[in-house]
């Protein structure tokens, strides 16, 4: 966890409509674009999401992904940790035994146990993971919806709606003999 990119900002955004989306399959492709971001790079979070069994991906021209589990049994800590790796916080060099003042060996003193500073970033560390480990998608979705307006998950959802239905409509059998209906891109 040295440095949380973007990418979690977004899996997180996208894990909260798929929380909100109930038994309805999101595509990647739909989030990416509901989103403004590339399509490419969503697809790289949800395949690291799906590998940490925290979505699963359904199949079909409708199909997309889904929450593996209930979101009150999603941590952010996982998702955090599916998309970044567990990385430490602080990756201590232990530059405390390199002053000049010690020469080629430095005294027992300098390097005995743990070196102080990265005791402090252990404790920090800790108290993060604890922090993201203690809040809930469920909890995270709830916070979310009482601050945005209560007919923007409507759009939202319409939205979605029209997308997958534009999906429907140009892969049906009727539209593919009918070479004059336009079908909406």
């Amino acid at each position: 966890m040295a440095h949380l990119t973007v990418s979690v900002e977004y899996g997180v955004h996208c894990l909260l409509w798929l929380a909100g989306s109930g038994d309805t399959p999101l595509s990647s492709r739909d989030l990416a674009d509901l989103q403004g971001i590339s399509h490419s790079f969503l697809a790289k979070i949800f395949s690291r999401l799906e590998k940490a069994g925290i979505v699963r991906a359904s199949e079909g021209v409708r199909g997309g992904y889904l929450l593996a589990r209930a979101p009150e049994d999603i941590s952010v800590l996982a998702v955090v940790d599916a998309i970044e790796g567990r990385k430490p916080l602080f990756d201590c060099q232990e530059i405390r035994g390199r002053c000049a003042l010690f020469g080629s060996e430095p005294p027992r003193w300098a390097t005995n146990g743990v070196c102080s500073i990265h005791a402090v970033m252990l404790r920090a560390e800790k108290a993060m993971r604890d922090t993201l480990a203690g809040q809930s998608l469920a909890a995270l979705t709830q916070a979310v919806a009482r601050k945005a307006p209560s007919d923007f998950s409507t759009e939202v959802e319409t939205w979605l709606g029209d997308r997958v239905r534009s999906r429907t409509r140009r892969s049906s059998p009727a539209a593919a003999s009918s070479p004059n209906r336009e079908v909406p891109s």
